[in-house]
């Protein structure tokens, strides 16, 4: 089960980065042997693209796009020329895509010589799929002046859309759980942050007073009289957490009846309709543009109205405009992209479709629209390293890769990043790192500071290790910051030497749905091993929620509410879904060949499960396990330590912690779990790893 230690510091980079990443080497210089193109903003395309600067008689030097240094390297490749591969150096500055700057086959390398994009000698180089905007003025229109909060008056500054070229405004459109990511959602970025789209409340939510309708009914009702002045809004949204505290969505609004205090919103009204007590914030209104950092669209004049949180010649304001990604990689392979920035995109920053051995690192993605970066399921040997990520619409990374028929391993990675503060607008299930397919390795990322989940995976051997995972599932309730479900087949996947802590709500609701999961194993998940993870404060630390041949084992938890939970839900409420054979859990296990080799090989209790009490959670182990403070297990359903193998755990004498106190976790010599058989955990190994 545990495949060994990993050894920290820059030396042992490299060798971290190694597991299943077959293009290790792209991630360093080229070789002095390849072939080495510079880019730059006062370059020229007609020029040869060996110099970093222009010469002085202005006749030769750097090219002025991506695309003519690609166009060379094909010919270059063409000509033999590409034996130890080739390094694009591009020279600082702002980069404008309109278009995506699109890598194929034939501009791939190989091993041997890879191709190599990156910045010059450290200089900032912003990929940027937006516009900025100038043209700055005070509003004097009587009707708007009128509109606007009182507070607003002298703060707010308007820019003429379409006086400076820009002709799409974008469009509003529903967006969140189960919904796919929409394009074509223009935002405004003041200062390289995301800006607010005008909203009442401020801050927080409001909460639904009652369901005149039921909850199918399409309206709700509001107390106060806030929409009173909303009576000249005619594109109205409000998003809010409609039924559930997992399941958000935004909704336009079709009209407001004021005298019944009830709003009735267009279909299909969320995706469960709405339930009183819940919450929810109207956006999109000029009324409710009241505060530093809000913004506002007029589609119909093509008007954008601002408070800036600064002075605004002391911050670049620009407006998203790209709808597909900034760069895609199509069936290329053993190409880096290392050192750039990626942002003010309406879609998705970078993808990987297809190809080997690529890899985005020491690279910035920000303020994009959809995922910073998709590596899809044909993808192998791929990933992102070293990358900050943040401030995002939806989700961090997509990885995909492996073949689920053959258990195949994709190989494909997130290393060493720091991603947090993403689903901005789509709150749930839009985690930092989305994992399917078989065999990728999430490791020494840093994920925080999101609404929902940290990781949400499905399909087969999977490693989740290392990782510093904290303040996430901050507003969602019913949660898990790593989460998978409903799915028998699912399994090999490997949870070890995590550190989760801080994993609590911070919003409150009135309907339940309290509990978040640090590890949440939903709906009879199966087959995973949780080994060697802190848990400090950190929920309900791990949730066995009906499943089999899960493995707790060698874990510490402190006070934690409780620490592990095992139920047996597929005999209780979930049975119906295992005799239905329309039901996920029936279609999801017939997809895969899971009586036969090699599932039947890799996951012996899985071939003839159907046959084997499918809905009782058997074959779930809890070892060598240490838990201070609050509760220890919580079982549901009937069962007890009789019904899952239950040993070796220290939960009632003192662990004798180095300090505790201070976070030092790790066991002195003399401590009693080393009598059980507890092992050490490697807690300096955990989080980002630093190059210096």
């Amino acid at each position: 089960m545990i495949i060994g230690r990993v050894k920290s510091g820059f030396k042992s980079f490299t060798s971290i980065l190694s597991w299943g990443c077959a293009g290790v080497l792209l991630i360093g210089s080229a070789s002095a042997a390849g072939l080495n193109y510079y880019v730059a903003q006062n370059g020229n395309d007609a020029w040869s693209g060996q110099g970093a600067a222009p010469n002085r008689a202005k006749t030769d030097g750097p090219f002025a796009t991506l695309e003519k240094a690609r166009d060379v390297i094909r010919q270059d490749r063409a000509a033999g020329k590409l034996e130890f591969g080739a390094t694009v150096w591009i020279r600082g500055g702002t980069y404008p895509r309109t278009n995506t700057f699109e890598l194929l086959a034939n501009d791939g390398g190989t091993s041997r010589g890879p191709i190599v994009y990156r910045a010059y000698r450290r200089e900032e180089v912003r990929m940027v799929g937006g516009v900025p905007l100038n043209g700055w003025e005070p509003i004097t229109n009587a009707v708007i002046l009128a509109r606007l909060d009182p507070a607003a008056t002298g703060h707010v500054l308007q820019a003429n859309l379409g006086a400076q070229g820009i002709s799409d405004w974008g469009r509003m459109t529903r967006r969140g759980f189960g919904i796919p990511s929409p394009k074509g959602n223009l935002e405004l970025f003041f200062q390289d942050k995301p800006m607010t789209l005008a909203r009442w409340p401020n801050h927080g939510w409001a909460q639904i007073a009652g369901t005149p309708d039921g909850q199918q009914g399409g309206k709700f009702s509001y107390d106060g009289d806030r929409p009173k002045r909303w009576s000249s809004a005619d594109d109205l949204w409000v998003h809010g957490y409609w039924t559930y505290d997992w399941a958000d969505s935004r909704e336009k609004v079709r009209s407001i009846d004021i005298a019944k205090r009830e709003i009735v919103t267009e279909p299909p009204h969320g995706s469960y309709g709405y339930k009183t007590g819940q919450r929810y914030f109207a956006e999109n209104l000029l009324e409710e543009l009241d505060s530093p950092g809000e913004w506002f669209l007029d589609r119909k004049t093509g008007i954008l109205y601002f408070w800036p949180p600064g002075p605004i010649v002391s911050g670049r304001a620009i407006v998203s405009m790209l709808e597909t990604p900034l760069v895609k990689l199509d069936h290329a392979s053993f190409i880096t992209l290392r050192g750039l920035i990626f942002e003010c995109s309406r879609s998705a920053g970078i993808e990987f479709v297809g190809g080997e051995s690529n890899v985005v690192a020491d690279s910035v993605l920000r303020d994009l629209g959809d995922y910073a970066v998709q590596v899809d399921g044909s993808a192998t040997h791929s990933g992102v390293i070293g990358c900050k990520i943040y401030d995002l619409d939806e989700g961090g990374i997509g990885l995909d890769g492996g073949d689920r028929q053959t258990l195949q391993p994709g190989g494909n990675f997130a290393v060493n990043n720091d991603i947090h503060d993403y689903a901005r607008e789509c709150f749930t299930y839009r985690p930092a790192v989305l994992v399917n397919g078989v065999g990728n390795r999430v490791a020494h990322n840093r994920l925080h500071d999101a609404p929902h989940n940290a990781i949400l995976f499905g399909g087969n051997d999977h490693v989740f290790e290392c990782n510093d995972v904290y303040r996430v599932c901050r507003e969602t309730g019913d949660a898990g910051a790593f989460y998978t479900g409903r799915n028998l087949t699912t399994r090999g996947t490997i949870i070890r030497y995590n550190r989760f802590h801080d994993i609590a709500r911070s919003i409150e609701s009135k309907n339940g749905f309290v509990d978040v999961m640090s590890v949440y194993l939903d709906d009879c998940a199966c087959g995973t091993t949780v080994y060697g993870n802190i848990f400090d404060h950190a929920g309900r630390a791990v949730m066995v929620g009906g499943g089999r041949d899960n493995v707790v084992e060698n874990n510490i938890f402190i006070d934690c509410n409780p620490a592990i939970h095992v139920d047996a839900r597929g005999e209780g409420w979930m049975k119906a879904n295992f005799d239905d054979p329309k039901d996920t859990i029936q279609t999801t296990l017939r997809a895969v060949p899971y009586n036969q080799p090699p599932y039947s090989t890799r996951y012996p209790h899985l071939a003839d499960i159907l046959q084997d009490q499918p809905n009782f959670p058997k074959y779930n182990r809890i070892i060598r396990n240490i838990c201070v403070g609050a509760k220890w297990i919580e079982w549901q359903d009937g069962l007890s330590d009789k019904a899952v193998e239950v040993h070796d755990n220290l939960t009632d004498a003192d662990p004798k912690f180095v300090d505790a106190e201070h976070g030092n976790f790790n066991l002195r010599t003399d401590s009693p779990a080393f009598k059980l058989g507890f092992k050490p955990i490697p807690f300096s190994e955990i989080g980002i790893i630093s190059e210096n």
